[in-house]
């Protein structure tokens, strides 16, 4: 299954990302982190991408995703091809990259939405500043309503925004197993199942493993 962290610069999604495959991986699953391609696009190239670029950015990130989940059981992803696609239109106005990007993003078992409530960081050329935060992330919940996908806001400091992703994880596994509880916007927004033997038992020991207690040192402000 696949995690997928999105939000606008600089709210955490980086350390978020490797933190919660930390602790998957100290409670003993195969969970692996994805890293933001179109940070090491920049770091090679130095510089941002023109808009003939984006499809690219977009389109390796989509595959790193896939390529992670064919050899682990939980995949966590800083960022998918649905960020190319909000900075595209917020950057260039180009709308190419959505019908695609939605349309993956639908097939990820969980997003979560990184809040506004970190400070902004300076991070290189790849960040703009903290006045385009508030507008990318109003238009990335405006396209994730508008394809009726549904999403869980994360905020917090340290280990806090942590426990806090680790609740809202939990609380799309309580969807998927009881109609009672429903803490996406959009209750279709949960629809995966064990790809291996599509047993509820199965799903239900592998979200205990997440909400097990936090192990290993504190996990201190995300900067990314």
């Amino acid at each position: 299954m696949v995690i997928t962290l999105l939000g606008a610069e600089s709210t955490g999604k980086s350390d978020l990302c490797q933190a919660l495959a930390l602790h998957l991986q100290n409670q003993g699953t195969q969970a692996v982190a994805v890293r933001e391609y179109l940070r090491e696009w920049c770091a090679a190239q130095g510089r941002t991408p023109q808009p003939h670029e984006q499809p690219h950015i977009a389109t390796t990130q989509t595959q790193r995703i896939a390529s992670a989940a064919q050899t682990h059981r939980m995949v966590i992803a800083d960022t998918t091809a649905l960020m190319t696609a909000v900075y595209s239109e917020y950057v260039f106005g180009d709308l190419s990259l959505y019908p695609s990007a939605l349309a993956q993003q639908r097939q990820y078992a969980v997003t979560l939405l990184s809040g506004l409530d970190m400070p902004w960081v300076a991070d290189g050329i790849q960040r703009e500043g903290d006045y385009v935060r508030a507008p990318v992330d109003a238009l990335l919940r405006r396209r994730l309503d508008e394809a009726g996908i549904g999403y869980q806001v994360v905020y917090g400091l340290g280990e806090q925004r942590l426990h806090n992703a680790i609740n809202s994880i939990a609380g799309c596994a309580t969807d998927h197993w009881s109609t009672a509880s429903k803490p996406f916007k959009n209750t279709s927004a949960w629809q995966w199942v064990c790809d291996k033997c599509s047993d509820s038992d199965c799903e239900h020991r592998l979200f205990s493993q997440l909400t097990a207690p936090l192990s290993g040192p504190a996990v201190g402000p995300a900067a990314a």
